[in-house]
C-alpha cells in the first residue's frame, strides 16, 4: 500500500493495551496517527508517537463526532476501531455504556470512516472482537455479546466493502495483559488473577500483520487463546456457559 505521501492511521482506544500496541506499530512502520481515546493519557501516547490526539468519550455520538471531524477531510489509508469496555453483569450504568462504546460507537465510526475509504478506492480496517465472541458469558454477558456483534458486522463490513478497495480484518484477542479488568472491578475473577495472558504488543503485532495482509480474522496471540477459541466453537453452549462462569465469577 504505497502513498504519495505518509499513510495516515486512526486507532480508537489508543491510550493503553492492545490499542497503544497497535499505535506503536503503525508508528513503527511509517503510519502518520490519529490516536484517540476518552483519558488524559492520550496525549502522553501522541507525544511518544508524534501523533494527533482526539481526547473525546467515543461512547457518545458527540464524542464520535468530534473525532470524525479531525479526519474528514484526510485520505485515512488504515482505521482501527478498537476501543471498549467490560463490564461485570451486575453494573448496569456500565453495561449500558458499554453497549454504546463497543457496538454503537463502533457502526457509527466505521460507517463513517469507511464510506471515506471506499470513495478514495482504497483502505485497511482492524476491528477489535475477542474469542469470547463465539460463547455465552455469565457474569459478563453484555461484554461477549458485544464482541459477537463486533465480529458479526466486522466479517458482514469486509463483504460490503470488498468491492471498493477496502479490506475489514476482524482481531480476536484470548485474555490479555491490559487495564480492562481494573477499570470494570473485575479483579478478583480467576480470569483476571489467575488466567494466563497475551502480551499486548504480541496481540498488536499479529494484528498489524492480518491488517496489512487483508486476512478476514486473525486468533491472537498465543497458541493458549488459539486453542482455546478452537475449543469454544466445538462446545454446545450449556457447557460453555458453565466454564465460562467459573472463572468470571467475582470472588
Amino acid at each position: 500500500m504505497t502513498e504519495p505521501h505518509r499513510p495516515l492511521s486512526v486507532v480508537t482506544g489508543a491510550s493503553s493495551g492492545i490499542g497503544l500496541e497497535l499505535a506503536r506499530a503503525f508508528a513503527k512502520h511509517g503510519f502518520d496517527l490519529v490516536v484517540a481515546a476518552d483519558g488524559k493519557d492520550i496525549h502522553k501516547v501522541a507525544a511518544e508517537l508524534d501523533a494527533e490526539a482526539v481526547q473525546a468519550d467515543l461512547s457518545t455520538a458527540e464524542g464520535v463526532k468530534e473525532l470524525h471531524a479531525q479526519v474528514h477531510h484526510r485520505r485515512v489509508t488504515a482505521l482501527a476501531l478498537n476501543a471498549g469496555i467490560t463490564a461485570r453483569s451486575d453494573d448496569l450504568d456500565r453495561e449500558l455504556q458499554l453497549i454504546d462504546l463497543n457496538c454503537r460507537s463502533l457502526v457509527h465510526l466505521a460507517r463513517l470512516l469507511t464510506a471515506q475509504m471506499a470513495a478514495a478506492g482504497r483502505g485497511r480496517v482492524l476491528i477489535t472482537a475477542s474469542i469470547v465472541e463465539a460463547f455465552p458469558g455469565p457474569h459478563q454477558a453484555a461484554y461477549n455479546a458485544s464482541k459477537a456483534f463486533a465480529r458479526s458486522f466486522g466479517v458482514s463490513l469486509r463483504h460490503e466493502l470488498r468491492g471498493h478497495g477496502v479490506s475489514v480484518t476482524v482481531l480476536e484477542p484470548g485474555a490479555t495483559d491490559t487495564p480492562i479488568f481494573a477499570k470494570a472491578d473485575q479483579e478478583t475473577t480467576i480470569l483476571a488473577a489467575g488466567f494466563p495472558k497475551d502480551s499486548p504488543t504480541a496481540v498488536a503485532e499479529q494484528a498489524f500483520e492480518a491488517m496489512m495482509a487483508g486476512r478476514e480474522t486473525v486468533v491472537a496471540a498465543s497458541i493458549t487463546s488459539k486453542a482455546t477459541h478452537f475449543v469454544s466453537r466445538i462446545l454446545p453452549d450449556p457447557i460453555a456457559a458453565r466454564l465460562t462462569a467459573l472463572v468470571t465469577k467475582p470472588r
